[in-house]
């Protein structure tokens, strides 16, 4: 079972050059103890016009939660069904880091 702070679903929006897009995203986080820092990915529902983007060779982007501060990411090739992979190192954009190095705070 994963803690509910290494992982968020729902609504949020992109941004690609200017551009905003309102997608549902599914995201996680984990701490990488090595480098020192988070990683955290995953997936939008599909949109054709974000999907157009990366097409287009698109692959900076920004997400943001609502009421939350955007994190940069990098945006990758559409899967089969339309969404378009995100991935991003630092805080994922659902929380801040806590001060003990590992742990995430809501």
């Amino acid at each position: 079972m994963t803690d509910p702070a290494e992982e968020y679903r729902g609504p949020a929006t992109v941004r690609v050059g200017t551009e905003i897009r309102a997608v549902t995203v599914r995201l996680s986080v984990t701490f990488e103890p090595v480098e020192g820092r988070y990683r955290w990915a995953g997936r939008t529902s599909p949109d054709p016009a974000l999907v157009a983007r990366v097409r287009s060779g698109a692959r900076e982007a920004e997400v943001r939660l609502p009421g939350g501060t955007g994190r940069a990411a990098r945006i990758g090739e559409p899967d089969p069904w339309g969404g378009v992979r995100l991935s991003g190192v630092g805080p994922p954009p659902w929380t801040e880091p806590a001060t003990a190095p590992g742990r995430l705070a809501p």
